[in-house]
């Protein structure tokens, strides 16, 4: 046996490892948002439930070098400039600001997807932040009320 094979006990082993490692991140980021996102998966597909767990959060969220607040802004981007994963968007975003991305941070990252992604994947991003926003009960800019004043004012006399 290589050294990069694994037995069967100790490949059990690892994979439980990583499962403990990930559910523990996975409650750090996405709190019970994120358990009831794998907990929606237990009947029809339990071993991508844990494969969730374990790959993306046991895995590539516990290595070092980026922190958690860097992670889930690129994840914010990254499902933006999907455009198609507007449920996974709104738990990152939540994510993002229970490891403290601020609001206007994840609105700027969202914005940024425009040039990359297109108007309309930001436009969908910009309306996931503002359910995520509204539920969490992040508090509305006064730059942003005045900008909502203003659009009001021009859909009124267009």
């Amino acid at each position: 046996m290589t050294n990069t094979q694994q037995s069967p006990s100790n490949s059990n082993s690892n994979d439980n490892l990583r499962y403990e490692r990930g559910l523990a991140r996975l409650r750090e980021i996405d709190g019970e948002g994120g358990i009831k996102v794998v907990e929606s998966l237990a009947d029809i597909a339990p071993d991508f439930a844990r494969l969730v767990i374990e790959f993306p959060f046991g895995d590539i969220y516990s290595r070092p070098g980026l922190d958690l607040r860097s992670r889930e802004i690129a994840v914010v981007a990254a499902l933006t400039a999907m455009g198609n994963a507007a449920p996974q968007l709104k738990v990152h975003i939540q994510g993002a600001l229970n490891v403290g991305v601020t609001r206007t941070e994840i609105v700027e990252t969202i914005m940024q997807m425009a040039v990359y992604a297109g108007f309309p994947a930001a436009l969908n991003g910009l309306t996931a932040a503002r359910e995520v926003f509204a539920h969490a009960g992040v508090a509305t800019p006064a730059a942003g009320r005045a900008a909502a004043t203003v659009a009001a004012t021009v859909t009124a006399t267009a």
